[in-house]
């Protein structure tokens, strides 16, 4: 009974510093959650910790628009021995693609396009895309305009070239997110690859969310950045989401580490000083920085269906055409469903082989970070770590931990 008092306390202690403007918390038991079962969170994630595996985590899960678990493990910064705070920032990486898509679908609610208008009308260049045969030795005209669901839904035929085929070459040395000062001049060099398929044909992760960002600047007639700024982040009172890290909150960011079959978790980039270069290029897809309750906020949101403390971003009904699986993604084995306008979406809990909800909707980022929005249970799960290449299950096992404790 102890334990269980303690949980609670930490809990409402660290609320003030922890949320801000955050999601209010409650005692896990008013929401139908077990606060003795959310216990068994913690000796996991400090196991991967201690073994030297992991860096540190943030964890965090809401029920019922109420915060029920945040709790950190371990360290942001190993070489200073800093450890991980509720107000820790970390890098999201891919987790900037949900928080685009809904950018891009903002738009689409003012009438500004359709779901199936080609990308062309706003983006020239793509009006003459070339396409691959299967094998890649020769390409031909695209026979499909790519559209803006295309976009959405990762099958506009783009890729992000992680493998050793000739599109994969043509993407490594245009260096689109590294080496354009632009989103711009990133679309511009893109339209010169070709595509490694048809639009519509299949699902193949890559830079359309990237791309979704420019159109975001282009309709809207505003930097992408001031655009989710304005429209978004400051409505939802997410005070520390952006593509720079102000120089008062550098010491607040987390160091990046990697992990190699040789050598384990190494770092990979320490945090930077206050006088060091903080920004970021906008890349929608991969370029932005926030904290779990900022998150949460975000992720809270999508769960009201688009409303969150008085400030709607989406209609209810455009949230629910978001979360439905418009294509298969992945390659068809376990696990693998359907993909929405922006997140991957359960279709089939027997499949995926751990304890989830036919449409939950989610995604993760490159350094181990992740999220899952259940609408049938009005549960919400963040957890944020730094690691690239990660090889271990803490994010599966998060979600068991969280779905165990369930009591109604």
């Amino acid at each position: 009974m102890k334990k269980i008092i303690y949980t609670c306390l930490l809990l409402f202690c660290i609320t003030p510093m922890a949320f801000g403007q955050g999601l209010p918390t409650a005692v896990p038991e008013e929401v139908g959650v077990s606060a003795e079962r959310l216990q068994r969170i913690h000796p996991v994630m400090q196991g991967y910790v201690d073994e030297g595996q992991v860096s540190g985590f943030l964890t965090a899960i809401a029920r019922r628009g109420k915060v029920v678990h945040f709790e950190t493990v371990g360290m942001r910064d190993i070489e200073n021995s800093k450890p991980v705070e509720p107000d820790t920032l970390f890098r999201i990486y891919s987790m900037s693609k949900p928080i685009t898509s809904v950018a891009i679908m903002m738009l689409y609610e003012e009438g500004r396009f359709h779901l199936d208008t080609p990308a062309a009308k706003f983006i020239p260049e793509f009006k003459n895309m070339q396409v691959y045969n299967e094998d890649q030795t020769e390409t031909r005209d695209a026979e499909k305009p790519i559209t803006i669901k295309h976009l959405l839904t990762h099958t506009a035929g783009f890729t992000y070239g992680w493998g050793n085929k000739p599109v994969d070459k043509l993407y490594g040395e245009a260096s689109l997110l590294k080496s354009s000062k632009t989103l711009a001049e990133m679309v511009q060099n893109l339209a010169e690859i070709p595509l490694v398929h048809e639009p519509g044909e299949r699902w193949t992760y890559g830079v359309s969310t990237d791309v979704l960002g420019y159109l975001v600047e282009v309709i809207a007639e505003m930097p992408f950045e001031e655009f989710l700024q304005t429209r978004l982040f400051q409505p939802l009172g997410m005070v520390d989401t952006g593509f720079s890290v102000p120089a008062e909150k550098a010491h607040r960011f987390a160091a990046l580490y990697r992990y190699t079959k040789n050598e384990g978790m190494k770092l990979e980039k320490a945090p930077p000083l206050a006088n060091e270069d903080l920004g970021f290029f906008p890349a929608g897809g991969s370029g932005l920085v926030s904290t779990a309750a900022d998150y949460l906020r975000f992720s809270q949101m999508l769960l009201n269906g688009g409303e969150l403390d008085g400030a709607r971003i989406l209609g209810r009904k455009t949230v629910e055409l978001m979360r439905q699986p418009h294509h298969r993604w992945g390659k068809g084995g376990k696990g693998s469903g359907g993909f929405g306008l922006g997140f991957a979406v359960v279709t089939d809990v027997s499949q995926a082989d751990i304890l989830e909800s036919v449409g939950n909707f989610s995604w993760g980022g490159a350094a181990a970070t992740t999220f899952w929005i259940d609408p049938q249970e009005e549960l919400i799960g963040v957890l944020m770590t730094q690691l690239m290449n990660n090889p271990h299950p803490f994010q599966q096992q998060f979600k068991v931990l969280t779905y165990q404790a369930l009591t109604d």
